[in-house]
């Protein structure tokens, strides 16, 4: 009777993983930044938590020894040509002001500032807690993460004074 039993526990445990991948994947991203001579210059990797989405990025080729910021942004378009004009403004679904110093903010793509060291490489991760990787109201697939030129100030609006848009990455 025992070998009966274990054979179709394991094909029960194998059935169990069979249905459950397909439900991970839905909660995981990737997204490839490139600079606005279009070379690819890093990677992020998005996971969905319950309290939030968890983003790991590493992207070389930036200013050194500085803070630059880091925003998610409302469109999914990374056009060199335009400097990356075309992924709009902060992603902001709940009409937030902009930044973590205003009374009425953040916006839900606004995240905190992230270092670049001494070889222009940047490595972050780090949680943004008021969104989702779903097609909802706040989730950003298909939108697009944008490292900016200098430092976000966190409260000036509409996107914290952080200057000129260095790199873009679409989440996929």
């Amino acid at each position: 009777m025992r070998a009966i039993i274990v054979p179709l526990i394991a094909l029960t445990a194998g059935a169990v993983s069979l249905v459950a991948f397909p439900a991970f994947a839905e909660t995981a991203a990737t997204a490839t930044f490139h600079n606005d001579e279009n070379t690819n210059i890093g990677t992020a990797q998005l996971t969905e938590t319950d309290g939030g989405v968890v983003i790991k990025a590493e992207v070389t080729g930036l200013p050194s020894d500085q803070w630059v910021a880091f925003h998610i942004h409302e469109n999914g378009e990374c056009d060199t040509a335009s400097k990356f004009k075309t992924a709009g403004g902060h992603f902001n679904p709940t009409h937030k002001m902009h930044g973590f110093l205003m009374p009425n903010g953040p916006h839900a793509g606004d995240m905190p500032n992230q270092y670049v060291n001494a070889q222009g490489k940047m490595f972050s991760q780090l949680i943004d807690t008021d969104v989702k990787l779903d097609d909802k109201e706040t989730g950003i697939r298909s939108k697009t993460i944008v490292i900016h030129a200098g430092a976000d100030d966190y409260m000036s609006q509409p996107s914290g004074a952080a200057g000129e848009r260095l790199a873009c990455a679409v989440i996929k």
